[in-house]
């Protein structure tokens, strides 16, 4: 007797989902994702906002996307997530429907029904595809963990929300998590 197979989702089931549905592709499994929190929404526009005034400031070339955003990790058609921040500095990667390939930076803001999901699988995802620099913010906690790709793994470092962290893929941007009011 044959053993039940799990469905592969693809690239293709995934834009087909409807517009009121938003879930992520990992590894050809659908998993879904909540309504944001008030909280969540407040970190992710002063993040956002923070992040792009530098980029204008300093007339960089670098782009920043808040969620809702496609990106598509790998080359197969199995994986397709959505970051609540993404920073992507190679415009060849940026196509109409998102970006394809790692970005230089995503945050992920944790979200308090399923904090494994940021913290361990989209960790090692984010590490497989070179993502140079993976911020966790977790409002339940107070804190925010930054991992850098140092030479194939992740370096990681801690925070709180009485800190200023230095962006590693810049020189002169520093976030104070103080002045966003939490």
């Amino acid at each position: 007797m044959a053993l039940a197979q799990p469905n592969i989702f693809t690239e293709e089931d995934y834009y087909r989902l409807p517009e009121n549905v938003r879930a992520e592709l990992i590894d050809g499994q659908f998993y879904g994702m909540s309504a944001p929190s008030r909280i969540h929404q407040e970190i992710l526009s002063g993040l956002h906002g923070t992040i792009f005034n530098h980029i204008q400031t300093k007339s960089g070339s670098c782009k920043v996307y808040p969620a809702p955003f496609a990106v598509k990790l790998f080359e197969d058609d199995k994986t397709i997530v959505e970051p609540d921040i993404s920073v992507i500095c190679d415009r060849d990667k940026l196509t109409d429907r998102g970006c394809t390939g790692a970005p230089d930076w995503i945050i992920e803001i944790v979200s308090p029904g399923n904090p494994a999901h940021d913290y361990v699988r989209k960790l090692n995802l984010y590490l497989d595809a070179g993502v140079r620099e993976y911020w966790i913010v977790d409002p339940m906690q107070g804190s925010i963990h930054v991992y850098h790709l140092e030479e194939g793994q992740f370096k990681m470092a801690s925070y709180t929300f009485q800190d200023k962290i230095k962006a590693g893929i810049y020189d002169d941007l520093h976030i104070d998590f103080k002045e966003l009011g939490l």
